[in-house]
């Protein structure tokens, strides 16, 4: 039977571990590649009563909201539990106003509103709990 040098043991376990990494990464590399951008609202857009469009539907940290809208009516405010329940803007929320805004999500509960005057009151929120 051959007799096999000190570190060539040290070294096929080195490798292993190098390669179950590499794969590892790669796994963790498709599943954000694999978030698709939804568009609030489908093909109403981010309107009145969104409040029910995330009903059914399941969401990952890293999934891209697609907020589409007229700017001139509508805006897009990411806000925490208190902002979403009393449909208001708390001071240094991030507040959206391009039209085609693209918000990545977190991992847990991600809340936005419209706070334009009567609309989240309207119905114009989404509440989306992210998964891992």
């Amino acid at each position: 039977m051959p007799q096999r040098g000190r570190g060539s043991e040290g070294r096929t376990n080195a490798t292993m571990i190098m390669q179950v990494a590499v794969v590892l990464c790669l796994m963790l590399h498709l599943e954000y590649t694999h978030a698709a951008p939804q568009a609030v609202g489908d093909s109403s857009g981010w309107t009145f009563n969104s409040d029910s469009w995330p009903n059914g539907k399941h969401f990952r940290a890293g999934d891209v909201l697609l907020f589409n809208y007229d700017p001139n009516l509508h805006n897009v405010v990411a806000v925490d539990r208190g902002g979403y329940s009393s449909c208001t803007t708390p001071s240094g929320a991030k507040v959206f106003r391009s039209s085609k805004d693209r918000v990545r999500l977190g991992r847990g509960q991600n809340y936005f509103i419209c706070s334009f005057p009567g609309h989240c009151e309207s119905g114009m929120k989404v509440a989306i709990n992210c998964v891992w």
